[in-house]
């Protein structure tokens, strides 16, 4: 019997609900396990167990081809991702069932978890691939990590799509979701009706050297944004010069300092350095919504040396990303799928010590990939790709991490797409308002060039905070 057909007959979904990580919410669906090896190439091998989870759709007359969610990171659940962001998806659920599936190495499909506390709060690189090597040894007896990267990932979807039934399916990826969207394309193009790329990395591109420019490059636009601004310019004159001048201060010496713990309230000593203010810099620009926080902090630490708001959003930030990110298995993909092509010969490093992430990313990269084995990587997996699939790819005018030109890069091989880019948005638009309806009614007709975008004109960046308390009234 085709293993395929043993799958299928093995797998089903009951009913279960898909929980947000503070349980503050939860959504009704239906859950089952899909068992595969973990190295394809060793079928008797090692099983791994990934974890499905099916919103089904509202109507009754529901579309045949569902939306199959893809997360971020790399190193994000889909489970977690949606629990987040389920409203967004509301309209495409009347019609169409909604597919999860924690990509192996995630949430509850073997997540491949090492703690980081150490290192997000430490600024000596030298630690790094000894923390790194502790990570991988906890790790051994239960992942080979080399079976962790996208080229082996695509080959889960391809299973679960066929094991549902489904004929074709429609894609949502969103930053590292958008690489595994454009490659499942490349190697399965008949079962893809669209795809919705948020937050585009094009296939060609590289992840590493050039993100400490592009954040750079996303600050200045918020701290412009900021500087144009009736009411943030009357309390923050001058906001860049505010930066300037607290990156200046924490080069010459880090500060020590007693801030509340944002999840327990409990005192917390910290040392904020370059390092830190690197780290909460570049995770408050990815939103709109948490980048209107960083004026009045800058301005605080700039005028009064009061850094107690810098250390809190560092605390919160990183804490977040911790809690839902899974580092090993981002740790595989990086260290196979990018490291491996980054030409330290063409790497500018007197531009990335300009800025305020400096050299130690593509440093700490490098570390880590000096411990961490790679894994498999598809020959054709830098290469551009070309495609007449509808596809619909979303930009943020000030994302820090994939601007707009990495999508259009995309595009120019695309001959059915089409780009929107959101002024001023940083990374992903998912949560915008009237984006629900953009991708509904995208899903819907599958035609990007006819598609109505007239409400996204009118959106707007969240105001400035310019007090602790919030905006101007």
């Amino acid at each position: 019997m085709p293993v395929l057909t043993l799958l299928a007959a093995a797998f089903a979904l009951s009913p279960c609900r898909i929980e947000h990580p503070s349980r503050s919410v939860s959504w009704p669906a239906e859950c089952g396990s899909l068992i595969v090896p973990e190295n394809p190439a060793k079928p008797q091998g090692r099983q791994l167990t990934l974890h499905v989870a099916r919103v089904a759709a509202v109507s009754r007359r529901k579309q045949p081809d569902p939306l199959f969610l893809l997360a971020g990171g790399p190193g994000m659940a889909a489970t977690i991702m949606y629990s987040g962001v389920a409203p967004a998806f509301a309209r495409i659920a009347r019609d169409r069932d909604i597919v999860l599936m924690d990509q192996r190495g995630t949430g509850r499909s073997n997540a491949l978890n090492c703690k980081t506390d150490e290192l997000d709060e430490d600024e000596n690189p030298a630690r790094i691939a000894p923390l790194t090597r502790a990570c991988l040894e906890s790790l051994q007896n239960k992942a080979d990590v080399t079976q962790y990267t996208t080229s082996i990932a695509v080959q889960d979807l391809e299973t679960l799509r066929s094991v549902l039934g489904y004929e074709r399916i429609n894609l949502y990826g969103v930053s590292y979701g958008t690489r595994v969207a454009q490659h499942y394309l490349r190697h399965y193009p008949q079962h893809v009706r669209s795809l919705i790329l948020d937050g585009v990395i094009a296939p060609s591109e590289i992840v590493g050297p050039e993100l400490p420019l592009d954040a750079e490059a996303a600050l200045a636009q918020v701290l412009a944004r900021c500087a144009a601004d009736a009411n943030c310019h009357a309390k923050f004159p001058d906001p860049a010069a505010d930066y300037t001048q607290v990156r200046a201060r924490l080069q010459q010496s880090a500060v020590n300092l007693t801030v509340a713990d944002p999840t327990s309230g409990e005192p917390k000593a910290l040392r904020f350095g370059t390092a830190q203010l690197g780290a909460v810099l570049r995770l408050q620009i990815y939103s709109a919504q948490t980048a209107a926080l960083l004026p009045v902090a800058l301005h605080a630490a700039a005028s009064r040396n009061d850094y107690a708001a810098l250390a809190g959003q560092f605390l919160m930030t990183t804490r977040n990303v911790e809690d839902s990110l899974s580092y090993g298995m981002h740790n595989s993909v990086i260290c196979s799928e990018d490291m491996p092509f980054v030409d330290d010969a063409h790497v500018d490093r007197q531009r990335l010590q300009a800025s305020f992430i400096g050299t130690a990313f593509i440093d700490g990269l490098r570390s880590i990939c000096s411990v961490w084995p790679r894994g498999p990587v598809d020959a054709d997996f830098h290469a551009p790709l070309h495609s007449a699939t509808p596809i619909l790819l979303l930009s943020g005018g000030a994302d820090p991490v994939t601007p707009p030109a990495y999508a259009a890069l995309a595009a120019a091989h695309y001959s059915n797409a089409r780009q929107l880019v959101i002024p001023a948005m940083g990374h992903g638009q998912l949560r915008a308002p009237c984006m629900d309806r953009v991708m509904a009614d995208f899903l819907r007709d599958a035609a990007p060039a006819k598609l109505d975008v007239n409400c996204t004109r009118s959106l707007r960046p969240e105001p400035f905070f310019v007090t602790p308390n919030g905006p101007a009234p």
